[in-house]
């Protein structure tokens, strides 16, 4: 988790990133928005939180909107990379429909990915952000009916802010790489992997990153848009993951 003494270390981010750092009350994903245009791509933006990792990156993309959010999948992987590589094997790191992550199947996060408000979805956008919460501690003991878990009620005491920001970094690079090398197809494909599974239905997704569930009832549609707009994951009272 992270510890007052970890928050004055800043991460190690590979070539081409550059850092940006907000006191406590900040708001990463709201901050990368606005300074987007001028920031450019591989700017990463973080607070200093104690209780929530929380963190945003501006990306660049060089497909049309509808086909850009794409990107959502590919950022959400290096965020469940980052934290699996800290958690053990049996304990696994998985997603909900469409932006939150859960720890052995309680919720410890959720990414939110933004685009500029007037850029048509045939246009590419000048930028996209996504934006990552990660529960460093829940600050209290599990309760009865509790859904949320934390970083450090979960054993992973060694790990901090700085560490899991450095490894989503790390995975992004990757990720973007192979995405270059293969498209976007391997992309999504290691997220459904990790999709939480519902027995007898097999998921897809669109060219548009819409989600297909198709069982012997028939197929259902669920739109990305449409999704990414409610971020089911947060608390927006407590401003991080809901528990």
């Amino acid at each position: 988790m992270a510890r007052p003494d970890d928050l004055r270390r800043e991460p190690v981010l590979p070539p081409g990133f550059s850092l940006v750092t907000l006191r406590e009350s900040g708001d990463a994903f709201g901050h990368a928005q606005a300074i987007a245009d001028e920031a450019g791509a591989a700017t990463l933006v973080w607070v200093r939180r104690f209780d929530i990792v929380e963190f945003a990156v501006v990306l660049e993309p060089d497909a049309i909107l509808a086909e850009a959010r794409l990107a959502h999948y590919l950022a959400m992987n290096a965020l469940a990379d980052a934290l699996a590589i800290h958690s053990p094997p049996e304990r696994p790191v998985l997603f909900r429909w469409p932006d939150a992550l859960t720890y052995d199947l309680g919720l410890i996060g959720g990414g939110r990915l933004a685009w500029p408000a007037d850029c048509p979805e045939k246009q590419v956008p000048d930028w996209l952000v996504f934006g990552a919460m990660v529960r460093a501690t829940t600050m209290s003991p599990f309760q009865p009916g509790q859904t949320g878990v934390g970083m450090a009620e979960e054993g992973f005491e060694e790990v901090d802010a700085v560490d899991l920001i450095e490894a989503f970094a790390r995975h992004l690079m990757l990720g973007v790489s192979r995405w270059q090398a293969e498209g976007a197809k391997p992309t999504v494909r290691r997220w459904l992997d990790r999709l939480e599974k519902v027995t007898g239905v097999r998921h897809g997704i669109e060219p548009n990153g819409d989600l297909v569930a198709t069982s012997q009832h028939g197929t259902e549609r669920k739109g990305l848009v449409e999704a990414l707009a409610r971020v089911d994951w947060l608390d927006r009272e407590s401003g991080g993951p809901k528990l």
